[in-house]
């Protein structure tokens, strides 16, 4: 039989040994320095000047003074002395500030924690059933690893829920995700139990709606977004313009040309036709003035209600006379103080409107 035990080298008492109060106040000795192993230090290589009764340390390499060549040993001060202890693969040392720390046969190394199946997990709170991950902290970081990182939030099925709400003290403020649907939603709160959607953007377009979006062609609330289709900008302010009820449904501003001239139709309603008419002459006398062919203008779009019907003759001492006129046409002729066998042109305008 061997004199010591067999892993911690405890010396045994024999059967024939006298004072066997020694061996078994040895083996108690080592017990208080080995059974939950408490060290001052990990990585110790220089001995305290003064050190107390039961101080114990871990060395590392590298160690001097009355410590040299015990690298890697256990250093406990007892009795006025240091003894030397080898510790085992497997033993674990704690420091009086909680570093925690496992030998794993040739150095004392922090041991790694198993976080797989975990579940639950609380970083400086508590987590609970429904909040199995949770953390109390000034921030969070999610970094790469080299390249991107993406955060996934994954739900069982198109009714449920995957989204990131927003509290204040415990009450949800704004959510934003797909939430009962496969639609990305942003939604806001004032009171936590009632959300209004801000925005929602469909799946397969990517087209937006919501509360922050204009609801129809003549939404004008303030502080809702324009949708492209009830607003103008530069690639719907020119084209053909419509109408329902009043209400435009095309462009603002619509423009043609043809033979009986050229028309503008605005937004409102407003239309004008413009053309130049030539005369032969202003040589037919009637009463003290002279007379070109009466001429009839019609016009390149038709008006809603009779226009108002101006113009100009090419020259002073011409002018034009606008006779009957409607929604199609009007007739025209060149008035002269003095005959003239010179042809005239006369420079018509009609304005009215289109519906």
């Amino acid at each position: 039989m061997a004199d010591t035990s067999a892993i911690l080298s405890l010396p045994y008492i024999l059967p024939s040994q006298a004072q066997k109060h020694v061996t078994h106040n040895e083996a108690l000795r080592l017990l208080d320095v080995m059974v939950q192993l408490a060290v001052e230090a990990f990585d110790a290589q220089v001995p305290p000047a003064s050190p107390t009764e039961g101080e114990v340390y871990a060395l590392g390499t590298g160690t001097s003074g009355a410590w040299a060549g015990q690298d890697g040993k256990i250093a406990a001060w007892l009795d006025g002395a240091w003894t030397f202890l080898a510790p085992r693969a497997g033993w674990i040392g704690a420091t009086p500030t909680g570093e925690l720390r496992v030998f794993d046969g040739s150095g004392w190394i922090t041991p790694g924690l198993e976080l797989q199946g975990l579940e639950s997990l609380g970083i400086n709170t508590t987590a609970d059933l429904t909040n199995r991950l949770a953390v109390a902290s000034a921030a969070t970081l999610l970094t790469h690893a080299g390249a991107g990182h993406q955060l996934k939030i994954n739900k069982a099925s198109a009714g449920d829920t995957a989204s990131l709400l927003f509290q204040s003290n415990w009450s949800g403020r704004a959510e934003m995700g797909i939430v009962g649907s496969d639609a990305f939603e942003i939604k806001v709160s004032a009171d936590g139990s009632s959300f209004v959607t801000a925005l929602s953007f469909a799946p397969a377009t990517g087209y937006a709606t919501g509360e922050a979006v204009q609801q129809s062609a003549t939404d004008t609330t303030a502080g809702r977004l324009m949708r492209a289709d009830y607003g103008y900008s530069r690639g719907n302010l020119l084209g053909t313009v419509s109408q329902t009820a009043g209400v435009p449904t095309g462009a603002v501003i619509e423009r043609t040309t043809g033979a009986n001239g050229s028309t503008v139709r605005f937004a409102d309603g407003t239309m004008i036709c413009t053309h130049s008419l030539s005369f032969a002459s202003t040589a037919t006398a009637t009463g003290a003035l002279f007379t070109s062919a009466s001429q009839a203008w019609t016009f390149p779009a038709t008006f809603a209600v009779t226009p108002t019907v101006t113009g100009a003759a090419s020259t002073l001492t011409r002018w034009v006379a606008i006779g009957t006129t409607s929604t199609t046409s009007a007739n025209v002729a060149v008035l002269s103080s003095v005959t003239s066998a010179t042809a005239a042109t006369a420079r018509l305008m009609a304005v009215g409107r289109w519906f």
